[in-house]
C-alpha cells in the first residue's frame, strides 16, 4: 500500500479588502503619466507659424531612419527641419530634444510633444503639435509623415511631456 500524504493547510493571513483597494489605486497611480493638456490659442509667434508650414510641407514624405531631409525623414529629423526653417536649433535626437529643450504643461501649436514608444523610460517618438488635438510626426518604418490625435489611448499612455524651443 502506497504511504498516505498529508495534506497541510496553512494559514494564509487575509488583507482586508479596503487595503487592497488602496494599494491598487496607488499602483495605478505610479503608472499614470502627465496629462496631455494642450491650448489651441490664435496667437501665434512668426517662428511657430513658420514650424507648422514646413511641417504641414513635409506631409506625405517617408519614413527613413536617420533621415533629415525632404527625401526622408525620422520624428526627431522632421521636428529638426521644421525649427531650422524658422532659424531654431533643436538637438538631433528625440531623447535629447526632451532632456534639453524646456518643458511646458499645455501644448500650444508649435510645441513638441514626447512619447515612450520603446518602453524603456526614455523619449524615442516625438510629434509637432498642430493645434485642434491634432500632431503631425513621422510614424515609423514603411510609413510617411502624416497626423494623428493626440487624444488616442495609444500616444496618452506613452506621452512623457511636452517642450516649447519656440516663443
Amino acid at each position: 500500500m502506497p504511504p498516505r500524504l498529508a495534506c497541510h493547510r496553512q494559514a494564509v493571513p487575509l488583507v482586508p479588502k479596503w487595503l487592497l483597494a488602496a494599494l491598487s489605486l496607488l499602483w495605478l497611480a505610479g503608472c499614470a503619466g502627465p496629462d496631455l493638456a494642450t491650448r489651441d490659442d490664435g496667437n501665434l509667434s512668426m517662428e511657430r507659424t513658420m514650424i507648422l508650414a514646413e511641417a504641414r510641407q513635409t506631409l506625405g514624405t517617408p519614413y527613413r531612419f536617420g533621415g533629415d531631409t525632404p527625401r526622408g525623414l525620422d520624428c526627431s529629423g522632421l521636428v529638426q527641419l521644421a525649427y531650422a526653417r524658422a532659424g531654431i536649433k533643436v538637438p538631433r535626437t528625440s531623447r535629447r530634444q526632451f532632456e534639453n529643450l524646456p518643458p511646458i504643461d499645455k501644448a500650444r501649436p508649435g510645441d513638441l510633444l514626447f512619447f515612450d514608444t520603446a518602453g524603456g523610460g526614455d523619449a524615442s517618438h516625438v510629434g509637432i503639435y498642430l493645434g485642434h488635438g491634432q500632431m503631425i510626426h513621422a510614424p515609423g518604418q514603411g510609413r510617411r509623415v502624416t497626423t494623428s490625435a493626440v487624444d488616442l489611448d495609444y500616444w496618452r499612455e506613452r506621452y512623457l511631456g511636452a517642450a516649447a524651443p519656440a516663443p
